[in-house]
């Protein structure tokens, strides 16, 4: 059996790296990623890696370039992250195994989110990119065309093509999204929010149809919004005509907050308990936002999640982080 047989086989999960060009703790990632993705070697390595653990040898010996060249170019690119090798055994010794362990890569520049005159940092996030989920029929998803796969399959939600999504529901458990952390550590934060459109899921549609919808902000218990209804008995002002009449239309528009003295509800304080420290927004690279229907809660009453081609407001899920 050869060495690359032999080789013992590791799952590297996805990984995305979010940078923020004003923020300056993320330049020198910034400045190592320039600088291993500037040279058509290592792009090439990059691509040989994607699918397929390699030796350095079998790096060097697929490029034709000597064996110390490879080593080089490998350690800038373990360097910027883009990459990680493993020491492992061989037929003559030991021998080093390449994998790429990066996703996607995704920076944000100033003019995209920074509102230099109100001191405010924005992203509107497509509501089909959600980071997890786990939920509980009725549900599904739509984009401008209808349904994506079928009616009530949890499958749907793992579809390759959920991030085209512009409606999300479902009756019970809860969606996670993952926002990177653009929050700029030289200003003091006074407010991070989330706004959204939503409303309840019943079949069809029922106007009088409560639902307890729980809002997490990494990982914190922020607000419970009692949803009136589903709403449908009008067409949504973005809604697609693909999307049948008697189903839901359109949602609410909230927004969920915290500051230093408390978390809000449409500036309504909810909870006097929960402050900016309790988010601790320095301690990762990005920004949880779960959006849940527990088993526990009173309403049981499901979740429809609108993006910017369904409802009434042109948006995904919107966050804002305010400076003072």
């Amino acid at each position: 059996m050869s060495p690359r047989e032999k080789r013992t086989v590791r799952i590297i999960g996805e990984r995305n790296i979010y940078l923020h060009l004003g923020n300056p703790a993320h330049h020198e990632s910034i400045t190592k990623i320039g600088k291993a993705l500037s040279s058509p070697l290592r792009l090439k390595i990059l691509d040989m890696l994607r699918n397929t653990a390699r030796s350095l040898q079998e790096i060097a010996s697929i490029l034709d370039i000597p064996l110390s060249s490879a080593a080089l170019h490998v350690k800038t690119l373990e360097e910027a992250h883009l990459i990680v090798t493993e020491t492992q055994p061989g037929v003559h010794g030991s021998m080093r195994v390449c994998t790429c362990s990066i996703q996607s890569f995704h920076l944000e520049t100033f003019d995209s989110s920074i509102d230099s005159v109100n001191k405010s940092i924005s992203m509107d996030m497509p509501i089909g990119n959600y980071y997890s989920c786990d939920v509980q029929p009725t549900c599904g998803l739509a984009d401008e065309n209808g349904p994506i796969d079928s009616y009530d399959t949890v499958r749907s939600f793992y579809s390759p093509v959920r991030s085209r999504a512009q409606l999300i529901w479902f009756h019970k458990g809860f969606i996670e999204y993952r926002f990177p952390n653009i929050h700029n550590p030289l200003l003091t934060l006074n407010e991070i929010s989330f706004r959204f459109e939503l409303c309840s899921e019943a079949p069809g549609y029922l106007e009088n149809w409560p639902s307890d919808i729980t809002i997490s902000i990494n990982g914190v218990e922020t607000a419970v919004y009692c949803s009136p209804g589903d709403y449908g008995a009008r067409r949504g002002k973005l809604t697609p005509p693909a999307w049948p009449n008697g189903n839901t239309q359109y949602g609410m528009l909230k927004t969920f907050s915290v500051k230093e003295n408390g978390s809000y509800m449409d500036g309504r304080l909810v909870h006097a308990g929960i402050s900016l420290r309790d988010i601790a927004i320095e301690s990762r690279p990005y920004i949880s936002l779960k959006i849940e229907i527990k088993d526990n809660a009173k309403h049981i009453g499901g979740i429809n999640i609108f993006g910017e081609k369904y409802g009434d407001y042109p948006q995904g899920i919107v966050m804002n982080l305010t400076y003072e």
